[in-house]
């Protein structure tokens, strides 16, 4: 199967089974999303969610959060996954969203990436689900499920190069909720270890499937639009 048929599969099932795909962390404005997006790093969605409401309510703005030192910011945050770094990020962010944006989170990826803490993977899921600009941001399970499906070719081997590879078959008023599909795919179903081919809708274009399994699942062609 080419790789454009494997994107059209892809493509097909989720918009028509998941259309509107969300994150999951809860966030109710674009400082509290990026405040969520920074924990997030390497820290389970469900985790961050726990952390957010007690620290929002300590430091419910970019003004309160740039006024606090790392060492006030650490006692909300020591349950995620590197508590200190963190905490000097946001202590950091905070300061920077004041001094250099007048307390509104940027939109644009360059701007974004200025903010402590924000590389170009927070970035992008901020462009993209605050400002629903076509950003394709690409972590662990966007990484992994991507090429277990074999839309990105095996060269693709950073996440930069990963990215670039999916934003070239994806429509471009798509590929913000691709970047959930495919996120929420390998949270739930292509996990890391024990996929669960057997009852996954996209084995039938899986390269990973055909690999291990066959083409015990035939492949239907999707009809030309």
């Amino acid at each position: 199967m080419t790789r454009a048929n494997r994107f059209r599969y892809f493509l097909d099932y989720f918009t028509t089974n998941f259309p509107e795909p969300k994150t999951e962390l809860e966030y109710g404005n674009p400082y509290e999303l990026i405040v969520a997006v920074v924990l997030s790093a390497q820290c389970t969605d469900k985790r961050v969610n726990l952390v957010m409401p007690p620290l929002l309510a300590q430091f419910p703005t970019a003004a309160h959060l740039g006024a606090a030192s790392a060492e006030e910011i650490f006692p909300f945050i020591r349950s995620v996954s590197y508590p200190n770094n963190k905490a000097k990020h946001l202590a950091g962010l905070g300061r920077m969203l004041i001094e250099d944006f007048a307390g509104e989170v940027p939109s644009q990826i360059d701007e974004l990436q200025r903010l402590p803490g924000v590389g170009r993977k927070t970035a992008n899921v901020v462009a993209s689900v605050i400002y629903n600009l076509p950003a394709m941001a690409v972590d662990t399970h966007v990484f992994r499920v991507s090429h277990r499906l074999g839309l990105v070719p095996k060269t693709a081997t950073t996440p930069l190069a990963v990215e670039k590879a999916l934003v070239r078959y994806i429509p471009e008023e798509l590929i913000n909720k691709a970047h959930h599909w495919l996120i929420l795919h390998g949270r739930y179903i292509c996990v890391a270890r024990s996929p669960k081919c057997s009852i996954c809708p996209l084995a039938p274009s899986c390269a990973y499937f055909e690999k291990h399994f066959g083409k015990a699942l035939a492949y239907v062609p999707i009809p030309e639009a």
